[in-house]
C-alpha cells in the first residue's frame, strides 16, 4: 500500500515493475478496526485492473516485519492509554534528514528518531543536507561513538552514494520542516512533484508534505537491481516517544548502555539519582557528556517534566519559542 486519502487506499501489485498502474481500494468490513497504513502488504479482491473508476477491496493485511511509530507528544495519552500513530509498516531503514544550517541541526530530534528506529528494529541512516552551508564535524563528532552511517548532500551532489544506501530497501524519510526533505525526494524521484517550502527568518520551516506516500525509486542505468522505495512523511516538529518504554529509550543511546552496569537496582538514570553510575562513566571520558544530557532530557520530557521542544535542541540551536 503506497498512499491513503480519505478512506481510499492506493496499492501497486507485487509482481508489477516500475510504471505499474495504481489500484484504488477500500477496506473490507471484515477487517474490523485493523488499521491499514503505508507500507502494508495487503490482499485484494475485486477489480484490480487499475482503470479509472475501478475499486478493489482490502481483505487481508499481512504480518508486519516492522512498525515505525510515533506520538505527537511524549506524554500524549487517551483514556485507553498511550496514543500511538503508525508512521509506516515494513520499513527496512529510517533516513533521518537534518540540515547542517538554515535551520541548524537539532541533535535532540535525531536522538528521538534513533530511539524510535531501534525500538522498531529499523536501521538508521543520517542524511545531512545543506552541506554547502556548514561542515558536518560538530554533528558527526556528537555521534562518533555510535558509528552511525551517514551521507552528506549538497545542491550540486549527484546523490549516487545515497542511492546506493537506498537500493533494495524500503526507506522512510523523516525530518523537521525546512531541512530540505521534499527537495531531496524530488531529486531522487523527479516525477514525485512533492511540495517544497521555505525557511523563515527565525529558522523554522513551513510544513509542505501533508501525508505519507511511498515512491518507487527510478531504475539505475546499467543495472537490473531493485532501486528500492522511499516513503516521504510530513515534516514534524516533534517525534513523541510515549509508546517507547524508559528502558527502551536507553537502547537509543548504545554508548551509555554499558555505563549503567554499575547502577543500583531500579535506577532511573535521571540527574536526581545520586548513585547513577552514568555520571562517573561520563566523568571518566567513556561517553560524551552531551549524550548523557540529551538522554536525560528525553527522560524528563517523557515524564512531563520538560518541554519536548527543548529536548529536541542540538548544539547551536535557537531556544524553543
Amino acid at each position: 500500500m503506497i498512499a491513503v486519502d480519505r478512506g481510499r487506499y492506493t496499492c501497486v501489485l507485487a509482481d508489477d515493475g516500475p510504471g505499474a498502474s495504481a489500484v484504488t481500494a477500500m477496506r473490507a468490513r471484515e477487517l474490523g478496526r485493523k488499521s491499514v497504513v503505508v507500507g502494508d502488504r495487503v490482499g485484494l479482491v475485486g477489480d484490480t485492473s487499475g482503470t479509472a473508476g475501478a475499486l478493489a477491496r482490502i481483505v487481508r493485511i499481512a504480518e508486519r516485519t516492522s512498525v515505525l511509530r510515533r506520538t505527537a507528544d511524549d506524554d500524549e495519552t487517551t483514556a485507553e492509554g498511550k496514543l500511538e500513530r503508525v508512521v509506516v509498516a515494513n520499513a527496512d531503514q529510517l533516513v533521518i534528514v537534518s540540515a547542517l544550517a538554515d535551520p541548524p541541526p537539532r541533535t535532540g530530534f535525531v536522538d528521538r528518531c534513533l530511539v524510535a528506529a531501534y525500538d522498531a528494529d529499523v536501521e538508521p541512516l543520517l542524511c545531512l543536507t545543506k552541506a554547502d552551508l556548514a561542515g558536518p564535524e560538530q554533528v558527526l563528532g556528537y555521534y562518533a561513538e555510535l558509528e552511525l552511517p551517514y551521507v552528506l548532500v549538497r545542491p550540486d551532489s549527484d546523490l549516487d552514494g545515497l542511492r546506493d544506501l537506498l537500493a533494495g530497501r524500503v526507506s522512510v524519510l523523516v525530518g523537521h520542516s525546512g531541512v530540505g526533505k521534499s527537495t531531496l525526494v524530488n531529486r531522487l524521484v523527479p516525477d514525485a512533484a512533492r511540495a517544497v517550502g521555505r525557511v523563515s527568518a527565525i529558522g523554522r520551516g513551513r510544513h509542505t508534505s501533508t501525508s505519507a506516500v511511498a515512491l518507487r525509486l527510478p531504475p539505475r542505468p546499467g543495472t537490473d537491481a531493485d532501486p528500492g522505495w522511499i516513503v516521504d512523511t510530513p515534516g514534524v516538529r516533534s517525534f513523541g516517544l510515549a509508546h517507547v518504554s524508559a528502558a527502551s529509550v536507553l537502547h537509543g543511546f548504545p554508548d551509555l548502555v554499558e555505563g549503567t552496569v554499575g547502577c543500583p537496582a531500579n535506577c532511573q538514570h535521571t540527574a536526581d539519582e545520586a548513585d547513577c553510575a552514568l555520571d562517573a562513566w561520563v566523568a571518566a571520558g567513556r561517553a560524551d557528556p552531551r549524550r548523557l544530557a540529551s538522554y536525560r532530557r528525553l527522560l524528563a520530557s517523557r515524564a512531563g517534566d520538560a518541554d519536548p521542544r527543548e529536548a529536541d535542541r542540538g548544539p547551536g540551536a535557537p531556544p524553543a519559542a
